[in-house]
């Protein structure tokens, strides 16, 4: 059976350019994440949205429990959805855990990436001291995936004002909890899971392309030390400190998150 890798991945097109560039959501997200970002791309780019499978008007039915019990999985996809549509050097703008996702993917194949722009980005959410803060202890993760599994609203109502953290816009904390209540359960636990016991350390000094880390200034999910060790890892890195605050800044800063994306892409 040939699978439709654009339909599967409910892949979108839009914009006036050439130039390649791919929009990648995070985790309990889909591409409507980035509609205040894109706009200010088509006149000059090839914009290109997907979900993951398992995610927003993606085909449920190519869900596979074994291929996504790993970020690979996801990175294959990536790769997949790009060869179809036969890009070469794009900029792939990987938000939270898909910054990761992309760079496995050039990790694998480099020829379809330019550059890489990461936000929100970490290679691992979970402590390793002495030598590594990654916001969380192990068991904070287990509470949170256990919470997933017991009750799936709650864990969703809970979760979305501590990563969102612009309490002065209950409209964009509800549109995150309404986000993650739209997935299905179970896929949205092991995607979590996935997400939050990854560790991607290793697979920083082999980054092929050069790459922007856009670290907000308080960020629950993933704070200022994270930022500074993929500085400190990923050779040819660029990193930004933002004024905005929370996990999701293409919805509570999207001019702020605009700007410093086409500075750096204009610059360089």
């Amino acid at each position: 059976m040939t699978i439709d890798i654009l339909e599967r991945n409910n892949v979108k097109i839009l914009g006036n350019g050439t130039k390649p560039i791919v929009f990648a959501h995070g985790f309990g997200c889909d591409q409507d994440m980035w509609r205040y970002i894109v706009p200010n791309f088509e006149s000059d780019y090839r914009v290109i949205l997907f979900d993951y499978v398992g995610s927003g008007k993606s085909q449920l039915d190519h869900y596979d429990a074994n291929k996504y019990n790993d970020l690979q999985g996801y990175a294959q996809d990536v790769l997949e959805i790009m060869d179809a549509l036969e890009l070469r050097n794009a900029i792939f703008v990987g938000h939270s855990v898909s910054s990761m996702i992309g760079l496995l993917a050039s990790n694998r194949d480099s020829k379809y990436f330019e550059r890489i722009v990461m936000l929100g980005p970490s290679p691992r959410y979970i402590n390793d001291l002495p030598d590594y803060y990654g916001g969380f202890n192990r068991n904070e993760i287990d509470e949170l995936l256990t919470m997933m599994q017991m009750n799936f609203i709650g864990w969703a109502s809970y979760l979305a004002p501590i990563a969102m953290q612009n309490s002065e816009r209950q409209d964009l904390t509800d549109e995150l909890e309404k986000s993650f209540c739209s997935r299905d359960p179970h896929i949205a636990r092991q995607f979590a899971e996935v997400t939050f016991l990854s560790d991607c350390r290793g697979d920083l000094p082999f980054a092929p392309v050069p790459s922007l880390i856009l670290q907000c200034s308080d960020d629950s999910i993933a704070p200022i030390e994270v930022g500074n060790y993929l500085h400190a890892h990923l050779k040819d890195s660029t990193l930004q400190l933002m004024n905005a605050k929370g996990h999701y800044p293409q919805l509570s800063h999207p001019e702020e998150t605009t700007a410093l994306i086409k500075n750096y892409l204009n610059s360089n």
